[in-house]
């Protein structure tokens, strides 16, 4: 009997997906666990394995094309085993138009959805349409995948209760060719991460009211500690050291020591309510070609600064690879973005949802600094704190800076 090769869902929120390489072809022997094809999100690209051994049959899906989570993509059949009628296509439906189609990011494409009583889920922008039209959620039935409440379904039933409250409208972007001449510039296309991170970041500033804090630490003693440690760090076999330190891993671990000390900067606004979490999850900005990704460093503050870096290192290679595993890059609790490499001495980052605050670091720039009267040379370094107003109030970021600050200009704390 044939076996279905079911498009997989690799993202909690995922419900489509491009096929970017089939790694077969149409009648093609395949052995159970090889590679079958690889599939392209918004946040990885990732190899699909064959669910059994057989002859590949049936290929719905063509390489470059986007179908349906739970959908066939193609068939396994046994040898010799004759090809049934080739099933139709899977076909992405289009979305029901609704009020809520003018929101600019739609349900499916923002944060992952938050378990309600009852096991009901829905996503961040249902919840937000419900309060602004009072409604309950246990009232509304949700039409997502696994019965996820979408803001579409929300939208439904409040014009069935008669006490509509649309959202209101965007107007259409425009088109903003008109302003140039033709052929005086290339038109590139826009791909799903571009699409997701213009999407994501426009809900940001729309919705989070951002404030921010900027601070000057000095880190000779840093630069010094860091040398230090290098040096001492164990060889390979190869005479080469296992591990290397950057500014940035003093950096992930300071504000994930912080944050332990501040919890109350350690938290996410869910609506009704705040989350403040136990441990420091960090998320890392890493520049990829074509965009961005934010891979997450798990409980920073138990973690060794030698233990950070090689983590950090392996995520990185797998970001641009377009490797990472849902599970390395959704959640965590902050985020660091590090443009001091790149000599930009200060700058403020856009918060990225769920979390609360994001530390963008500048570059290490040597200043003249008074001591008792006197001109000392001291490396320093700008960091700004980017806060959302609704869960973190300014007291409480100025005393996370603060702590911050310390932990970076005595970096003997950390290892303590």
């Amino acid at each position: 009997m044939a076996v279905e090769v079911i498009l997989p869902r690799v993202d909690m929120d995922m419900v489509q997906a491009k096929i970017s390489k089939w790694h077969v072809k149409e009648g093609d022997a395949v052995k159970a666990g090889a590679a079958l094809f690889e599939i392209e999100t918004d946040k990885a690209a990732m190899e699909i394995e064959a669910p059994a051994s057989g002859i590949v049959r049936n290929i719905s899906v063509a390489e470059g094309t986007s179908a349906a989570v739970g959908s066939a993509v193609a068939y396994i059949y046994n040898e010799g085993e004759a090809a049934a009628v080739p099933p139709p296509k899977a076909v992405i439906p289009p979305a029901r138009p609704s009020a809520a189609a003018t929101v600019a990011v739609p349900a499916d494409l923002a944060e992952a959805p938050r378990a309600l009583a009852g096991g009901m889920r829905a996503t961040p922008l249902a919840r937000r349409l419900a309060r602004q039209l009072g409604l309950q959620l246990s009232d509304v039935k949700g039409s997502g995948p696994h019965g996820r409440i979408v803001a579409d379904d929300v939208q439904t039933r409040a014009e069935a209760r008669g006490s509509t409250a649309p959202l209101p409208e965007s107007p259409p972007p425009e088109d903003a060719s008109r302003h140039y001449a033709p052929g005086s510039y290339e038109s590139l296309p826009v791909d799903g991460m571009r699409r997701t991170i213009a999407q994501r970041l426009t809900l940001s500033k729309q919705t989070v009211p951002h404030f921010y804090l900027s601070v000057t630490c000095t880190i000779d003693r840093l630069i010094e500690a860091r040398a230090s440690l290098n040096e001492a760090a164990p060889r390979g076999t190869d005479k080469s050291p296992l591990w290397r330190l950057s500014v940035n891993d003093f950096v992930i671990k300071a504000l994930g020591l912080a944050l332990q000390r501040v919890p109350a900067a350690n938290v996410t606004w869910a609506g009704d309510r705040i989350l403040q979490h136990r441990t420091s999850d960090v998320g890392v900005a890493v520049a990829v070609e074509g965009g961005l990704f934010t891979p997450v460093l798990r409980s920073v503050e138990g973690k060794t600064l030698s233990a950070l870096s090689l983590e950090m290192k392996a995520l990185a290679a797998k970001a641009r690879a377009r490797k990472l595993l849902p599970s390395e890059y959704q959640g965590g609790t902050t985020a660091v973005s590090n443009l001091g490499m790149f000599g930009i001495e200060e700058f403020t980052a856009i918060i990225n949802p769920p979390h609360a605050t994001i530390l963008a670091v500048g570059a290490g720039v040597e200043h003249f600094v008074p001591v008792k009267g006197q001109p000392v040379l001291k490396t320093q370094m700008r960091c700004t704190l980017s806060c959302d107003h609704r869960a973190v109030d300014g007291a409480v970021g100025a005393e996370l800076l603060q702590a911050f600050r310390q932990l970076i200009e005595d970096p003997l704390l950390m290892l303590a």
